[in-house]
């Protein structure tokens, strides 16, 4: 890399310089792009063009050509770093940063960031390279920029300079250098623990240093940039995830007292990005001790003052980068506070408070002047302000903070500005997502970040203003909702999205509105009452007189909200009841006054009048029984006959145990094993039923039903006890069997239906429970063998009626094997017996409808993973032999095989529909292989000479010529191959001598595939595939005997040439691999593993000197 160069390298040069420009001209112009693609390119890849591309930043005219450059020194260099010089590299560095520099004034902004930013990638990837001295050496030049002793815009520079530096060593924005992540890690640390603070000094002195200047300027001054980017830069630095302590020791994330509430980021709503901060104590003097705080609050305090006027000023860069920052030092926490009961951090909030507040307040003020024109960003950032605030301190500090200054205290102004916005969000738009949707979302953040709390810990920490204010919150909400529903009454489907949404959908707010009616449980929950029975009574007076379309939409919001309060989601768990419920009401001891009591009654009643056929069309509309089934799915699942453990868990850990234990048995005696509870549980049932049957076509509807509220009521077997005995559940049976009505609920719910009802029989003894099940899917695979057995089954099978019947009987049938227990498992396998043979008959009559085969396939999947692993042997002979029947018979029709006449897009789902097929039938192979690794059987040894690996190498002769590579870029299909072939190469090694040689060259072909596989898990698998195959190999060949046999060995083909036999293959491409490519750190263990055997495998191979 000399700078001197002779006459013919400087005309090469220029010849290089002038065909980058026209490249680059050639992209702008759209002319020849890919031409011009590959000339740039070829730049990049060209060895060592470090003096071509200096030459081309220091004379070409053309910005893209200087950027092209930049971006071709980073790519060689970092290739190249491992054969450069000490001083190339140093060189490098010191280029880019003099390059920029001497530049600081250039209009193409963009180039000179690239070149900055590649000045950092460098100077990272020689971190551990460089020696302390060289390090301060380029950090010396940085700082005197810095300190504008070269004028404002060497200043600007010095700090975008340090910003790319900060990005480039914090790990979730760094750039891939191809290095393991310990370098990375490395770097972090050094500059974390060596250099952070200082560069934080530096953005904050140069802050300081122009800070007069812009105050006192009329006008916008060059200062305002180096102000604006170190403003940017310690905000950067304060996100840093600060881990090591100042011995170099990582930090354990603790909490000091003050701080006992810290909100568990994770138990936030996602809707508002923010990070909590904390440096530590080595950063106080720099954070706290200096008065930077009252510094940044009193320049933002003063522009604000000075430019309040202009309206655009509250945008402009350097007003939003303040307010960045000080909404982050809202985040300080940890042990950067002295250990002073939280004294240090109370005064540091106070502080920021101060100055927020006029962003603020009083929140009526401010919203009238946004709808004046005025920009909503302070309000908004205000309010992050806040958030930030609540998620580091408890609610009763956080409510004092303000008191401590004003009559109110801080959930006061959090509850005079969320029920302003909410107001302004009712008069706007509602289709259209404004500030005020915005500022709803922080501000419902900032209550769950202190409500969140409450809900979930032993006592109530909320002061008593904290409870009107969450009252008068969750009125105004319950204000808008009310409004928004009746809004949204007679727009067209399309019209609203955000009211047409689904009840899932819209969970998260509602979760966020049901926090805040917990804190004031007991001003809601009669809140909610008093609007549900005005509603009632409006319907029954006004029905078959008054269009009811404005208050079903006022119960169906309510219905949802309601849920909510009363009770909690509880996914993969039995919920509990509500803390908030437990610890209020406490005066309450009569069962029906209690105000859940009364609540759920109301609702429970009102819903029972669905029953009847007059009410249920002039009254219950579809979308209202969406809400009823929801609501009852949820409800009951908390509060339908719970089990006295259940109760007991509502209570464990609480104070004041004995009345906690009469709130919950109150709240659940209404519904317990009594007769009562039967009578709701009934309700539910036939609420249910009519549901299914009187709203056909009602998909969301019907989804509900099966898939949540019935569900529901089996997945306790406290409930299933007496679901059993009740006429309803045996009525629906019997529907579900008989009544041809529910044969047009959709696949899904069919099989989520059947599930349900063979689930049921858990509440069963083991006799009764396998009678249950005979006698509901006997007419099911009756019926199915009579379609199956009829004469005229070719002629009439493609017709729709016969279609749908198979597939809906198939869906059931898929549904009840899902369901099987070890209680029902004889009756399940007698009911895949009995329709054996009428699986064989329908794959062949529906050999060309994907659908159909493909249903099939996954109900054979399905009831051989539940049934093999009880099979006696004389079974698992039969359910083998019919396996691979089925398997011939599908290979045999060519299905899966994809012709090559057929169009693109009937090609492509062609192949949708064979990767279904294919998938389906590995996970049959792979359930057989369970039974060698599970049996269950009363005579687990192998009496009828079944042996299952023979099997199922002998499925994988038939399955394997339909599994293309091609096919395995499917990631699902991909997974469940590799997780077959690995199990079975590392389990039956010996086995492979029985494959024929156009399987497995197959099979090694996508081993060697999987190799080289993004998907870290599939590159494991066939590592330990390759480690198991040599191990088995060596340790035979040891023992005298052939191992993997001719396999194994090299040959020479007829023209002379020697070929490595398979292991020496996989030696040659591992270590190609290792050695030259890309790959995860994660694979490395299990690389060494595989690595070793097959040396020894291939010993003579290793040991030649053109392998490495």
């Amino acid at each position: 890399m000399q700078s001197s160069v002779g006459p013919n390298e400087l005309a090469q040069l220029q010849s290089t310089m002038q065909a980058i420009e026209l490249a680059c001209s050639s992209i702008h112009m759209h002319v020849n792009p890919a031409a011009a693609e590959a000339a740039i390119l070829s730049l990049s890849k060209s060895p060592q063009p470090y003096q071509a591309c200096r030459f081309i930043l220091e004379r070409s005219q053309v910005a893209n050509a200087r950027f092209q450059a930049a971006a071709a020194i980073r790519d060689a260099a970092i290739r190249e770093w491992a054969f450069l010089t000490g001083h190339d590299r140093r060189s490098l560095v010191s280029f880019c940063l003099h390059y920029v520099m001497q530049r600081a004034s250039s209009p193409e902004g963009y180039v000179q960031s690239k070149v900055s930013a590649v000045a950092a990638q460098l100077l990272k990837r020689g971190w551990l390279d460089f020696t302390a001295i060289e390090k301060e050496a380029f950090f010396a030049e940085v700082n005197q920029a810095i300190l504008g002793l070269h004028g404002v815009d060497v200043q600007f520079i010095g700090l975008i300079f340090l910003e790319s530096l900060v990005s480039e060593f914090s790990p979730s924005t760094s750039s891939a250098m191809g290095l393991p992540r310990e370098f990375h890690e490395q770097c972090r640390k050094s500059l974390e623990l060596e250099y952070l603070k200082t560069i934080y000094s530096w953005a904050q002195a140069a802050a300081v240093s122009v800070a007069n200047k812009i105050i006192e300027s009329e006008s916008e001054v060059p200062e305002t940039r180096v102000c604006t980017a170190a403003l940017r830069l310690m905000h950067q630095i304060l996100n840093w995830d600060f881990r090591y302590k100042k011995n170099g020791a990582e930090t354990a994330k603790t909490v000091d007292a003050f701080s006992a509430g810290l909100t568990d980021n994770s138990l936030l709503a996602s809707r508002t990005e923010f990070s909590v901060v904390q440096p530590g104590p080595v950063w106080r003097d720099v954070l706290i001790s200096s008065g930077h705080i009252g510094w940044l609050l009193g320049l933002y305090g003063a522009m604000r003052q000075k430019f309040s006027s202009k309206s655009c000023w509250i945008d402009c860069p350097v007003a939003v980068a303040s307010r960045k920052l000080i909404v982050q030092f809202c985040s300080l926490t940890g042990t950067i506070f002295l250990s002073d009961d939280g004294k240090l951090q109370e005064h540091h909030l106070l502080l920021l408070l101060t100055g927020i507040i006029p962003w603020i307040d009083p929140p009526d003020a401010v919203s009238k002047e946004i709808e004046s024109g005025k920009s909503e960003s302070e309000l908004l950032d205000g309010c992050r302000a806040l958030l930030s605030i609540a998620t580091v301190t408890t609610p009763i500090v956080f409510d004092w903070l303000l008191k401590s200054i004003s009559p109110v205290g801080t959930l006061s102004l959090l509850s005079t500005l969320t029920c302003e916005v909410v107001k302004i969000l009712m008069t706007s738009c509602m289709d259209e997502e404004t500030w005020s949707w915005v500022a709803r979302d922080i501000l419902l953040d900032t209550w769950n970040a202190l409500l969140v709390l409450i809900d979930n810990s032993e006592n109530s920490l909320l002061p008593p203003e904290g409870i009107n204010a969450a009252a008068s919150v969750f009125t105004t909400i319950i204000e808008y909702e009310l409004k928004a529903a009746s809004a949204s009454a007679f727009k067209e489907e399309d019209g609203s999205d955000y009211f047409q949404a689904s009840v899932s959908a819209m969970d998260e707010r509602l979760s966020s509105y049901a926090l805040i009616a917990r804190a004031a449980i007991d001003i809601t929950i009669p809140i909610l009452t008093r609007l549900l029975s005005e509603r009632f009574a409006r319907l029954y007076q006004g029905r078959g007189i008054n269009d009811p379309t404005e208050t079903l939409e006022e119960l169906y919001s309510l219905l949802l909200l309601t849920g909510h309060v009363l009770a909690d989601e509880g996914k993969g768990e039995t919920p509990s009841i509500p803390k908030a419920i437990l610890t209020h009401f406490l005066d309450i001891t009569e069962t029906e006054k209690h105000p859940v009591v009364v609540l759920s009654g109301f609702i429970i009643g009102f819903a029972e009048q669905s029953l009847n056929p007059e009410m249920r069309a002039a009254v219950f509309s579809p979308r209202l029984m969406e809400a009823i089934i929801w609501f009852l799915a949820r409800w009951s699942s908390t509060y339908l006959m719970p089990s006295a453990e259940s109760i007991s868990n509502n209570n464990r850990s609480v104070h004041d145990h004995d009345l906690q234990l009469q709130q919950s048995r109150l709240c659940c005696s209404f519904c317990c094993d009594s007769t009562q509870g039967k009578l709701v549980l009934d309700l539910i049932i036939r609420i249910s039923m009519t549901t299914l049957i009187s709203y056909p076509g009602e998909k969301e509807l019907q989804v509900l039903t099966c898939q949540q509220l019935l569900h529901a009521l089996v997945r306790q077997k406290n409930v299933c006890l007496h679901v059993v005995t009740l006429d309803s559940w045996r009525q629906l049976a019997n529907a579900f069997t008989n009544d041809r009505a529910l044969f047009t609920l959709h696949a899904d719910n069919q099989r989520s239906l059947a599930q349900t009802l063979v689930l049921s029989a858990s509440g069963m003894k083991v006799e009764e429970s396998n009678q249950y099940v005979r006698d509901l899917v006997g007419p099911m695979t009756s019926y199915l063998v009579e379609i199956s057995d009829k004469g005229d089954l070719k002629s009439i099978a493609s017709l729709p009626d016969v279609i749908l019947s198979v597939s809906c009987l198939l869906e059931r049938l898929r549904g009840a094997c899902i369901a099987a227990e070890p209680r029902t498992q004889r009756a399940i396998y007698e009911m895949g017996f009995s329709i054996m043979n009428s699986i064989l008959v329908l794959l062949e009559v529906y050999k060309n409808e994907f659908a159909v085969v493909y249903l099939l396939l996954k109900f054979v999947v399905d009831w051989v993973d539940g049934q093999i692993n009880f099979l006696e042997p004389q079974e698992t002979a039969t359910v083998v032999n019919f396996c691979m029947r089925l398997l011939q018979l599908y290979s045999s029709h060519n299905i899966g095989k994809i012709s090559l006449s057929l169009s693109s897009s009937l090609i492509s789902e062609a192949k949708t529909e064979t990767y279904k097929d294919l998938r389906a039938l590995l996970q049959l192979l792979a359930s057989l292989c369970s039974k060698d690794l599970v049996d269950f059987s009363s005579d687990s040894t192998e009496a009828e000479g079944t042996n299952i690996s023979q099997v199922v190498y002998f499925g994988l002769h038939i399955v394997m010529p339909l599994i293309s590579l091609e096919m395995l870029k499917y990631p699902k299909l991909c997974r469940d191959y590799f997780s077959l072939i690995s199990h079975m190469l590392e389990v039956y090694p010996e086995m492979i001598e029985q494959l024929n040689s156009e399987a497995l060259s197959h099979i090694f072909a996508t081993l060697d595939f999987g190799l080289h596989h993004q998907d870290i898990d599939i590159g494991d698998m066939c590592l330990r595939t390759l480690k198991e195959l040599a191990c088995y190999h060596h340790k035979e060949a040891g023992s005298g005997r052939v191992g993997l046999g001719s396999h194994a060995a090299g040959f020479r083909d007829p023209d002379g040439n020697f070929h490595d036999g398979i292991l020496g293959q996989f030696l040659r491409s591992l270590l190609q691999l290792l050695l030259f490519e890309d790959y995860s750190t994660d694979l490395v263990s299990a690389a060494a593993d595989a690595l070793f055997p097959l040396i020894l495998c291939e010993q003579s191979l290793f040991q030649v000197t053109e392998l490495v």
